[in-house]
């Protein structure tokens, strides 16, 4: 008998480690095309403006009105978590991915890029909070922070391939059948995220077991708000995802080619080395908690390395030869996310977790939203002057933008010099 569970116990926790190993390559791969969606008009910004007529402002808001969307779904997400679980809420947004998808490439004008923009938004909604509430339920407390690197740093390829891939692709067969690629892309994940996303029975039998009305379900998130600590996380998150949004996801793409001349294919090496400095400095910040015993400790290092790296933006005219040095810094200081989101997770109960941490996200691609579009108008203000059909932008523009991106950074940093450490080793 007790040879018979010695044997049948490893054979369980294989059978458990390989389940988990499935259900977050699904979960990944998924993430992966919302990374892709999000930040490809940093590369072909340029190309859309031309083929659109479209000046810096329009540029910013078909950019950020993805983020708009994006962050109105996210509390109402929340609640669809808590309430039906992560599962059925990621297949139910995956459709429109996949529509919002095509519309994009079918589009003949600025508007109709910009209502399948703003689809898109709601079409990616649920791949990042969906799979940290499927996290919570699977693993232990003392690894989420591990397993929420792994999944935003894998997850952050499709940020790699709307760089040089991307850029490769689209000088190949356009933009329109490269977006049309990737909706035939998209189709394959959903199909792989229904067959293998599966949540642990006995979340959805405590799920089940609660019985919440709208009123009930809206009250959950204002005491998620009410949470100590929740406002200063953050701020914290708002101001270093979107600076970092406002660059990789619009323009640096601009920046390159106005400043330095930069045609396509050498930008998309550029922000090829700034991706992948950000995937690996998301392993490395995902797992740096463990050894700090903190989650506040390396966030700070981290913040204060991207408060440099966007200084160095603002106020050095940075040669052509530095480029690919602050590529990796920026990519890499700004890879604090696995740390930030871990500590807000960490302050939550369990029945708030999707509320408290969508909640969270909110702010976060409110954020993305709000600064993408004001940058745009930041640049409009210098004026431009048209070369080869292209509006060109002075280079003191761009600095600017750095400069009001370190900025807010360095406001929110005063906030969260105070916001709760509730890391699993000071229990």
């Amino acid at each position: 008998m007790s040879s018979t569970s010695g044997e049948a116990a490893p054979l369980r926790r294989e059978r458990a480690a390989s389940s988990g190993a499935v259900l977050v390559a699904a979960l990944v791969g998924i993430y992966m095309l919302s990374q892709f969606f999000r930040n490809a008009l940093g590369v072909i910004g340029p190309d859309l403006s031309k083929t659109f007529d479209l000046d810096a402002a329009k540029l910013g808001l078909l950019s950020s009105i993805f983020f708009l969307s994006f962050a109105l779904a996210q509390i109402p997400l929340g609640m669809a978590i808590d309430r039906w679980g992560p599962r059925p809420a990621m297949l139910a947004v995956a459709t429109l991915m996949i529509v919002s998808t095509v519309l994009f490439a079918l589009s003949r004008n600025f508007a109709e890029l910009a209502a399948a923009r703003m689809l898109m938004g709601l079409g990616c909604c649920a791949f990042l909070m969906g799979p940290l509430a499927l996290y919570a339920e699977r693993f232990p407390p003392e690894k989420f922070s591990t397993i929420t690197g792994i999944h935003i740093g894998v997850g952050s390829f499709g940020m790699l391939a709307a760089t040089a891939p991307l850029a490769w692709l689209a000088g190949s067969i356009g933009w329109r059948n490269s977006f049309l690629s990737a909706a035939a892309m998209a189709a394959i994940m959903t199909v792989c995220l229904f067959v293998f996303a599966r949540e642990a029975p006995e979340a959805v039998r405590s799920r089940q077991a609660r019985t919440e009305s709208l009123s009930e379900a809206v009250a959950g998130v204002i005491a998620a708000t009410r949470i100590a600590g929740f406002w200063r996380v953050l701020f914290m998150q708002t101001a270093a995802y979107a600076a970092f949004a406002s660059i990789i996801g619009l323009w640096v793409g601009p920046w390159l080619a106005q400043t330095y001349g930069l045609p396509l294919e050498a930008r998309g090496r550029m922000t090829l080395i700034l991706a992948g400095a950000q995937i690996a400095g998301l392993f490395f910040w995902g797992a740096s908690d463990r050894w700090f015993g903190s989650y506040r400790r390396p966030a700070l290092i981290g913040i204060f390395g991207a408060l440099a790296t966007l200084a160095a933006g603002a106020f050095v005219a940075l040669p052509a030869a530095a480029l690919p040095g602050f590529m990796a810094a920026f990519g890499f200081f700004f890879a604090i996310t696995p740390v930030l989101t871990a500590q807000g997770k960490a302050l939550f109960p369990r029945e708030l977790t999707g509320r408290g941490m969508t909640f969270i996200n909110t702010g976060v691609i409110g954020g993305a939203f709000a600064l993408q579009a004001v940058t745009g108008f930041v640049i409009e203000a210098f004026g431009s002057t048209i070369v080869d059909g292209v509006r060109v932008y002075p280079p003191e523009a761009f600095r600017l933008v750095f400069g009001l991106l370190a900025a807010q950074l360095a406001v929110a940093l005063l906030f969260y010099l105070r916001a709760p450490d509730l890391h699993p080793s000071q229990d």
